[in-house]
């Protein structure tokens, strides 16, 4: 479990450094979180495999702060807290989180727990298929990553953006209509201004130019969006 990324966010120092230099003894890349107003800007930045969560934080509390980071990272998150009720842990599972530990806990339980999900989410308890990916001519998107790769560049995406380029992926050379990715990205379509998908697409063009990737997504007017392989790339 060499190398792989841990990103704690505890608001007691003591706590979250004697958690960090533990696990930089078992060669674990840790980051703390610093901003407690930008937890989520702060992780994504680090892009951890784990996150260790606490419930009681500055400004937002850690149910909070696991739905935002749901929204980019499908990484295992563990609440490490002080509250030990049953509907505490409730809540934790509901909003997101993978496990709970109460405090005040022993390092080895926190490290077998880091051990067993990043077994579960990376190594050898993984899906045995591999993880969920579509592929279209040099492209290939990783969607438990969210990530897409162009032969040998890995290009990170946003919840979103991966949505959308599943969706156009899958159905190349087809066109999917605007209301498929409405309600593929929205739950509740109602409250989606119609420029706001404009603004998404706008943003995966944008990525897939400033990485080099010259297949395009058209817009097809009164339809919908397709993805159309550059012949390099097909």
């Amino acid at each position: 479990m060499a190398n792989h990324r841990i990103f704690i966010v505890e608001d007691d120092k003591k706590i979250s450094h004697l958690l960090a230099e533990t696990l930089r003894k078992y060669q674990y890349d840790v980051a703390i979180v610093e901003d407690f107003d930008n937890v989520d800007r702060e992780c994504l930045a680090f892009d951890p495999h784990l996150i260790l969560l606490d419930i009681n934080l500055p400004s937002y509390d850690g149910y909070y702060w696991c739905r935002q980071l749901r929204q980019h990272t499908r990484c295992p998150i563990i609440y490490i807290s002080a509250r030990s009720g049953d509907m505490d842990q409730v809540f934790a599972l509901e909003n997101g989180g993978d496990d709970f530990i109460t405090k005040p806990f022993h390092y080895e339980i926190v490290l077998a727990k880091i051990r067993s999900h990043l077994r579960r989410a990376f190594g050898e308890y993984a899906p045995s298929q591999g993880e969920r990916t579509v592929k279209q001519g040099a492209l290939e998107l990783f969607i438990e990553r969210m990530e897409l790769h162009l032969r040998d560049e890995a290009i990170p995406l946003q919840k979103k953006e991966c949505v959308i380029l599943e969706l156009l992926m899958e159905a190349s050379p087809k066109v999917v209509s605007r209301e498929t990715l409405l309600e593929e990205l929205w739950d509740d379509q109602s409250f989606v201004d119609e420029n706001t998908l404009n603004v998404n697409m706008t943003r995966v063009r944008k990525k897939l130019s400033d990485y080099g990737v010259k297949s395009s997504i058209e817009t097809v007017r009164g339809s919908g969006y397709r993805l159309l392989l550059a012949p390099e790339e097909s």
